[in-house]
Parts: C-alpha cells; sequence; structure tokens
C-alpha cells in the first residue's frame, strides 16, 4: 500500500522527554531518517499483492489482497482468500472510507465513531487506513540514544506537531546506520506509556527498490495479540485507471 500501512522492542529502555542526550548534527540526520521513513514505501501510484496473518491466542487467519493506491489519497483493497471474506472491499477517499460486505452485498461507509475499530479483525484500525500524516510534515524530531542503544543502530523520537489530532503521545523509530532500513517503530500514549510496536525485516528488491517486505505489528496492550504484513508482490509509480478508486468498483467491476 502507499501509505506506509498504512504503514508499526518493547523491552528496550526508551529514555522519557526530559531524559533525552541530543547528538551532534542531529536535526540534519534526524531529517534524513525521517524522510527515508517516509518515502520507503510511498510513490506516485502502486499495486501490491499482501498476505496478512492474524494471531491470537484462540485463533490465527490469515488474508490475501490486493491493494491499489493514487497519490495520498486513495487506497482501494480487495480481499482474495479465504473464500468465506473473498470480495470484500475497503475504498478509501481522503478521510472517508466505504466498506463492501459481499454476503449481505451492500456498501456500507465508515462513521467517524468506528474509526478506531480494528480492520478485518486485524491489530490494524480504519484509521491507521485512512490517516494521511507523514514524520517530515507532521512531527518534530531529534536524534536520541536509549540507554542501552544496540551497535550499528541510529534512534529519532518524533512528537506529533500541536493541532493535529493523532493519537500518539510520540513515535521511537530504529533504523539500521548503513542503509537507513528501519528495524522497528514504537508507539506510546501521552504519557509515555507503550501502545504497540511495529518490527521491519525481510528486505527484499522489487523492482528498483528495497524494502522490508515483512512488518510485524504487535499491541502492547493485548498479550498474544499481532498482525503481521508480507509483501509478495509491489510495483510502484505504474499507470492506473481512475476507475479503481470509485464506489462502482468497490461491487467488484474494476481489476
Amino acid at each position: 500500500m502507499e501509505k506506509r500501512a498504512v504503514v508499526l522492542g518493547i523491552v528496550l529502555t526508551v529514555l522519557l522527554p526530559g531524559a533525552l542526550r541530543p547528538q551532534a548534527g542531529a536535526s540534519e540526520e534526524a531529517q534524513r531518517i525521517v524522510r527515508r521513513m517516509d518515502d520507503l514505501y510511498r510513490s506516485r501510484s502502486s499495486e501490491t499483492l499482501i498476505e496478512m496473518d492474524i494471531v491470537t491466542p484462540e485463533w490465527q487467519r490469515t488474508l490475501k489482497m490486493r491493494a491499489w493506491s493514487l497519490g495520498t489519497d486513495k487506497t482501494f483493497i480487495r480481499i482474495l482468500e479465504p473464500k468465506k471474506e473473498e470480495g470484500v472491499a475497503t475504498l478509501r477517499l481522503g478521510n472517508e472510507m466505504w466498506n463492501f460486505l459481499p454476503n449481505i452485498d451492500k456498501v456500507l461507509k465508515i462513521p467517524p465513531s468506528m474509526m478506531m475499530s480494528s480492520w478485518m479483525g486485524s491489530d490494524f484500525t480504519n484509521d491507521d487506513l485512512v490517516k494521511e500524516y507523514t514524520f517530515i510534515e507532521s512531527y518534530r524530531f531529534e536524534m536520541f540514544k536509549p540507554e542501552a542503544p544496540e551497535e550499528g543502530l541510529l534512534y529519532v523520537r518524533c512528537v506529533p506537531k500541536e493541532g493535529l489530532p493523532i493519537v500518539w503521545g510520540f513515535i521511537v523509530i530504529a533504523v539500521r546506520q548503513e542503509g537507513l532500513m528501519p528495524v522497528w517503530e514504537k508507539y506510546y500514549d501521552e504519557k509515555a506509556r507503550p501502545m504497540r510496536e511495529i518490527r521491519f525485516s525481510d528486505v527484499k528488491a522489487f523492482g528498483t527498490r528495497r524494502i522490508p517486505s515483512v512488518m510485524e505489528l504487535i499491541p502492547t496492550s493485548k498479550e498474544g495479540h499481532k498482525t503481521v504484513i508480507r509483501y509478495l508482490e509491489a510495483r510502484f509509480d505504474i499507470d492506473l485507471s481512475p476507475e479503481i478508486f470509485t464506489l462502482r468498483n468497490l461491487h467488484g467491476g474494476e481489476k
């Protein structure tokens, strides 16, 4: 998907806001890292084939889906497998979102009250799919070192700018010093309590672009829960029909 999914070591200790130790030249280096994070999965347009594993203590299931994106405000997702969910589709246009449920043959618009609800039973919310914030534009950021930094990693702490409806108190990013590939992102609430973590792994080349092909989201408040996304195919900066991103296509017209 074009957005870092939509684009997400809680065990590692991260210092609280008042205890950060800024590094020399931090602002330029931090800006280079957050730009890298913003641009890693973003493109003019994209088409991807994705598997999503949803794991809970009681059950586990895998969804296969195809997703398209155009610009920063259009996303279309269609479930391909399993048979029970085949044909379920989601359309995002800006901050508006619709789901198509083939078993009842209905298109349902997602109301604001449902934006924090789970998407397809995963640990991602509807809000994760529609938010358009970027690190470089929506956060203040600085380099810092935790008490026990891992050798070869760089760390950036990102705090939302005032006036934006962002639910996180701050986000910590860890990237490899060589190549600036992300290793993890940790999300904290306004009281600096860890809320969720995204782990990145299995870097692969898709065309001319190298990205982590696996993202594992772990909510810290739900023991035994996680959602794992695997990119099976990805094409970036391609020509797409505008008909893909229409309410009409939710019923299965455009492929």
